[in-house]
């Protein structure tokens, strides 16, 4: 079973999907953290965000991958907490709206989904591009001021949520906009509106969703 969820950036994505995929015993592929590790690569071998050609051949180059805990692997390596960096954060969108980048980067998706027996995917086009017949499609939503509300939160700077909000506001324009896979809700996606929920509350609502699916058969 393969279970896809979109949404904008700060919806509460990752923290529902990391929670609904051990609910399930289920992989758990966050497919935002494979371009924010081509990202990273890109930072540090002094590559040029926009170039397709450089970015797309550093997400030929290395190998990535998850661990038992869903968090990312760059040749085998732990990626994270670089790929969260402030510096990543800046230039994920242009590197992700490379199409040739994306080829690749989707291949890769495709391809650990198809070696495990139960998969929550969750980004920007899983459930319009990456898993279009997935088995159930969530598009978690909530309001540019509650998803910079989380962030600050979550970073412990509450002083900086207007900059974090207007850079939402940023991100949400460029993966709207692109040319290639841009954010948008997939027609059979079931939405779901995170404003005054908690994660908990949101988990248990999909779960309910899952488990009716799978009665159905």
């Amino acid at each position: 079973m393969i279970i896809a969820i979109d949404g904008p950036a700060g919806a509460g994505k990752s923290t529902v999907s990391r929670g609904l995929a051990k609910a399930l015993g289920f992989l758990f592929l966050d497919t935002g953290a494979m371009y924010r590790a081509v990202a990273l690569k890109v930072l540090e071998s002094g590559a040029d965000p926009k170039s397709e050609v450089q970015c797309r051949a550093l997400a030929e180059r290395h190998r990535l991958s998850f661990d038992a805990a869903g968090r990312i692997q760059i040749d085998g390596v732990s990626g994270e907490p670089d790929v969260r960096s402030k510096r990543v954060e800046e230039i994920v969108s242009a590197v992700s709206a490379h199409p040739r980048v994306r080829e690749v980067v989707v291949a890769r998706q495709k391809a650990i989904a198809s070696e495990a027996h139960g998969v929550v995917a969750e980004g920007r086009d899983t459930t319009t591009v990456v898993f279009p017949d997935a088995t159930l499609k969530f598009f978690l939503n909530a309001s540019p001021s509650e998803r910079a509300r989380r962030k600050a939160l979550e970073a412990g700077t509450p002083e900086l949520q207007d900059a974090i909000l207007a850079d939402l506001v940023r991100r949400d324009g460029l993966d709207s906009t692109r040319l290639h896979s841009p954010l948008m809700r997939s027609p059979d996606a079931l939405v779901v509106e995170t404003d005054g929920k908690t994660s908990e509350q949101v988990i248990q609502s999909m779960l309910e969703r899952v488990r009716a699916r799978a009665a159905r058969g």
